[in-house]
């Protein structure tokens, strides 16, 4: 079976698809890169005197997601929990003009949206980057259903909670849906529902971890132009 065989295989009993934000929809940090904001967490940290919960290594991790996620498990007290999640929310909405949309996404989302599949967005960034970036990419009419990041830091992916809020949503059965994402832990909440997973690697690094996280690498594409070609090709 090639390559585009074995998509059209994958994607044939496809009804719905949530979406990760981040990678496979758009680099959200191209712009407002990634690791500054970090380091810029670090230092809300030690504003609030909470830096000594990460090792010398954690402190220069150049994702604010995990950063934040170790401080939340560390750490009992909420409210500054909820106050550094507010302030990474609005690092992304700042990220948001001048992010870049993933090659071949807007005509994608647009394709599969016309050709009858229904969507809703599942990312571990704050729903209203999420939506502001739909938004300005003028797909609001795609994505009815959105589900971020809240200040329970624990309903992060991989917890499969915001999948499962987007089944519900969609009126979905998991044999329908596919979940496309570009990391370990889409395709670990995915598969804690029996949500079939296409991933997306934009590079050998995150083709890498994808096949290291247990996805099939027949599942994996390179560019979203695969799965554009796939469905073009689709009875």
């Amino acid at each position: 079976m090639t390559p585009t065989e074995e998509l059209r295989k994958l994607l044939a009993p496809v009804r719905y698809v949530l979406w990760d934000l981040d990678g496979p929809i758009c680099r959200l940090f191209a712009g407002h890169p990634a690791n500054g904001v970090a380091r810029d967490l670090v230092k809300e940290l030690q504003r609030l005197g909470l830096d000594e919960l990460l090792n010398e290594k954690e402190r220069f991790d150049p994702d604010p997601q995990a950063v934040l996620l170790l401080v939340a498990q560390r750490h009992a007290d909420s409210a500054p929990i909820a106050r550094l999640e507010g302030w990474l929310t609005e690092q992304e909405l700042t990220a948001v003009p001048r992010a870049f949309p993933t090659p071949y996404a807007d005509p994608l989302i647009r394709t599969w949206s016309a050709l009858g599949a229904r969507f809703a967005i599942t990312t571990n960034n704050s729903a209203r980057a999420a939506s502001a970036y739909i938004e300005s990419r003028r797909l609001t009419g795609c994505f009815p259903h959105i589900f971020g990041r809240t200040e329970n830091l624990a309903q992060m992916k991989p917890d499969p909670h915001c999948l499962s809020l987007a089944l519900e949503s969609l009126d979905a059965q998991p044999s329908q849906a596919l979940m496309l994402g570009d990391a370990g832990t889409d395709y670990q909440a995915a598969r804690a529902l029996g949500v079939p997973f296409l991933g997306y690697a934009r590079n050998q690094q995150k083709r890498d971890l994808l096949v290291a996280a247990g996805v099939d690498p027949a599942h994996i594409v390179g560019s979203l132009e695969d799965v554009l070609h796939a469905l073009k090709g689709m009875p």
